[in-house]
Formats: C-alpha cells, sequence, structure tokens
C-alpha cells in the first residue's frame, strides 16, 4: 500500500518541479523583455510634444462663483486656476517607458509632470464636488463632475457621486451614460466602476 503513495509523491514532486521551472523562465523572459524595452526607450529620440491631447479648464462654464465663502471651495479654485497655467495630459495607465518609446526619452521628466497635473486635477475637482454637494449645491457639483468625467478621471468616487446626483435630481438614465466612458478608462479601476454604476441602475 505504500508503493502508490510513493509513486504519488514522486509524480507530485516531479510535476511541482516543472511547475517551478516554468515559472521561472517566464519570470527571467519577462525581466529580459522589460529590460530590452527599457533600453529601447531610453534610446528613444527626443520628439514633438505639439500633438498631445492637453486638458484646457472650462472656467466660463463652470460654476466658479458658488459658495466661495467656503474656505475649501475657495481653495480649489484656487488652485484650479494655478493648474489652468500649467500644462495637463492625462497619462493614467500608460507606464514611463511607453512614455518614452512614444515620445522620447529626453522628455520624460516633463511628461511626467504633466500627467502629475492631471492627477491634481481630478482629486481637486473631487474634492470640489464633494464641498458643493455637501453645501447643497447639487447642480453645480454636478457641473464639476461632468468636467471631469469628460477628462476621464479615474476617481471612484467621482462616478459615485454624479451617479448619485443623477438619481436624487431625475436624471437616473444619464447613468448608463458614464458606463461605456467607464469600461473605456485605461485603468485598472474601470471594472470596479462599471459595477458600481450597474449597482446604481439596477436600483430602479
Amino acid at each position: 500500500m505504500k508503493f502508490p503513495f510513493f509513486a504519488s509523491f514522486i509524480v507530485f514532486c516531479v510535476w511541482l518541479g516543472y511547475e517551478i521551472h516554468k515559472s521561472r523562465n517566464k519570470a527571467e523572459q519577462a525581466s529580459y523583455d522589460f529590460w530590452e524595452k527599457e533600453a529601447k526607450a531610453n534610446n528613444t529620440r527626443k520628439k514633438s510634444l505639439d500633438n498631445l491631447d492637453y486638458i484646457k479648464i472650462p472656467f466660463d462654464s463652470l460654476p466658479t462663483n458658488a459658495c466661495v465663502d467656503d474656505p475649501t471651495i475657495y481653495e480649489c479654485w484656487e488652485t484650479l486656476k494655478i493648474l489652468s497655467e500649467n500644462p495637463i495630459v492625462n497619462f493614467t495607465g500608460i507606464s514611463n517607458t511607453d512614455l518614452k518609446l512614444m515620445y522620447g526619452a529626453p522628455n520624460i521628466d516633463l511628461l511626467s509632470r504633466y500627467d502629475q497635473n492631471f492627477t491634481i486635477l481630478v482629486r481637486t475637482l473631487q474634492k470640489l464636488s464633494q464641498a458643493l454637494y455637501e453645501r447643497g449645491c447639487l447642480k453645480e457639483a454636478c457641473q464639476i463632475l461632468e468636467f471631469a468625467v469628460s477628462v476621464r478621471t479615474d476617481i471612484t468616487g467621482s462616478y459615485k457621486l454624479l451617479a448619485s446626483i443623477y438619481q436624487q435630481t431625475g436624471q437616473s438614465d444619464k447613468i448608463y451614460d458614464l458606463i461605456p466612458i467607464a469600461e473605456n478608462l485605461n485603468t485598472s479601476l474601470s471594472k470596479r466602476i462599471v459595477s458600481m454604476l450597474e449597482e446604481f441602475t439596477s436600483a430602479y
């Protein structure tokens, strides 16, 4: 009776060794591919940035005068004004290596700054819309959030708050319009946002 068990144990060890070897080979290949791609990226020449999808903050169509007596809201608008003087580009989901391949290694610091500006933008828009919402300015908060969605924010809270406002203001049908936008976000959070929005649509 011991022999079948011993044979099974040997088979298991052989299989385990094979899987470990295969996993190690995959890891080594992935590492090799990464460094080969990185080397190529680092040798990519500087390219023009004129055709980037720069984001402009449309102050003329945003509620800049709403509840500005609130310190948080005032601070957010000041941040946005300063931010508007700098280039803003959404590079969410694109690695530095890919950015260097696309636009040249010498541009990586600039591109990283543009992407950081985008992060500041969407976080500020979320903070501003939340503050407006808490002050009862639902229409104004909705305007801010719709702009955030138009520039493809990946902040889950922005989609959740906008969907909630749509529900509260009798515009629940608009939640369906947010789903394809969320599906096409270049972020790992995309499925989570879509799932959350679908929960809203199933509630009515």
